[in-house]
């Protein structure tokens, strides 16, 4: 299911072909074990923050 876009002008062209940026997002399924993890662990942290803060606001 990955998509390649074309080009949007030369700039961008030269980046993907010399210089290898990206021009896509890579896929979650996509990523290794171990980057995955740390990412669900960090938002999985930051979403239980945000709710604990908003809980606290309430009730202080």
């Amino acid at each position: 299911m990955t998509h390649s876009k074309e080009p949007f002008n030369d700039v961008t062209d030269h980046m993907s072909k010399i210089e290898g940026a990206p021009m896509n997002k890579p896929e979650l399924g996509s990523l290794p074990l171990g980057i995955r993890i740390i990412g669900y662990v960090l938002f999985g942290f930051m979403g239980i923050g945000a709710i604990c803060v908003l809980i606290l606001t309430i009730l202080y």
